[in-house]
């Protein structure tokens, strides 16, 4: 969805010595005021659309390198929950590295191998990002509607093929501008975020726009399993019902910042082409980077063993007033 931003801000280094229709993006002008040319160049303009981009790349980066770290060095986080949550870290840490070194290639080098390396790194890792939270969704669905046999090896094993699975489908996906499926040779095919080609984009939008439909739906038989399970848990009927509606609220949270943070830049992909003014490409992919900001704090952050290993990482201790209650299959 966000598969194309490189593309998007190398389009600018196309038109950096035009000669009149120069804007704010131009990143060099060589040009001098007088007929004899000279070494002096004039001073480098920066977006502050590209600013933007890249320090929010390193805030996604920081946010998420926490996350695996915290991961990686606490052994009692290997439940298929965290496998996931995980995954997702690495591929939103992958995006934020590459919204920085997008910056970096815009600004300093100009050529078609780094355009196309920063379009496929991009493409991978945030793709990468929007299927991890499909997974976690179907993961949340099956430990309630499988919940006598969820924690079990098998469930593991069937996590760890569908991180496997996932990561395969999005490294392919980010070798295809390299392999040549891109715009390079015909301007006229770009979509908004060149070099990647509007057929291309318009595929890429139309799938987040099925993941997300689906992830509605999973959603929606979340909801109506906890409220069953609410109900026939009589002795526990008033806190079920707080608990339950807690999670339902959770949910809505969920959807609504995937949806607020993506939908925007899905549909100006289907309905735009590279003949749209930039300023709209950037206005709709930077609340789609956005979201990788948001994942960390919605899946890892509020999780109460996260907290707590964060604690212990950064004090050395827990809180007394730390409320620790083990995860169940009812947690949403």
């Amino acid at each position: 969805m966000i598969h194309s931003l490189a593309a998007a801000m190398s389009n600018q280094l196309q038109n950096t010595s035009s000669l009149s229709t120069a804007g704010t993006w131009n990143l060099l002008d060589v040009r001098n005021s007088s007929p004899v040319q000279t070494a002096e160049l004039q001073p480098l303009t920066v977006s502050p659309w590209d600013i933007a981009l890249c320090v929010t790349g390193t805030l996604i980066s920081c946010e998420n390198a926490i996350v695996i770290a915290i991961l990686f060095y606490t052994p009692t986080l290997r439940a298929p929950m965290f496998i996931l949550i995980g995954s997702l870290a690495f591929a939103d840490l992958l995006a934020g590295l590459g919204l920085i070194l997008n910056f970096v290639f815009i600004y300093m080098l100009n050529n078609e191998f780094v355009t196309l390396f920063s379009v496929g790194m991009l493409i991978a890792a945030f793709s990468a990002s929007v299927l991890n939270i499909l997974a976690i969704t179907v993961d949340r669905y099956l430990s309630l509607y499988n919940a006598l046999t969820y924690h079990t090896e098998r469930t593991v094993t069937y996590t760890y093929v569908m991180v496997v699975v996932i990561w395969l489908v999005c490294i392919v996906l980010g070798l295809l501008p390299v392999l040549g499926w891109n715009c390079l040779q015909d301007e006229a095919s770009c979509s908004v975020c060149r070099p990647v080609t509007k057929n291309n984009a318009v595929a890429l939008a139309v799938t987040f726009l099925l993941v997300f439909a689906l992830m509605m739906q999973l959603y929606l038989q979340i909801c109506k399993i906890a409220f069953r399970h609410a109900q026939q848990i009589a002795v526990q009927h008033q806190f079920m019902a707080i608990s339950t509606t807690k999670g339902v609220s959770t949910l809505s949270v969920i959807l609504c910042s995937f949806a607020a943070c993506w939908m925007p830049f899905a549909m100006y992909s289907i309905v735009a082409d590279s003949s749209y003014p930039m300023i709209y490409t950037y206005a709709t992919v930077l609340p789609a980077t956005c979201n990788s900001v948001i994942n960390p704090i919605i899946y890892a952050y509020r999780n109460p063993d996260i907290q707590k290993s964060l604690w212990l990482a950064c004090c050395g201790c827990v809180p007394s007033n730390f409320s620790l209650r083990p995860r169940t299959s009812s947690d949403v």
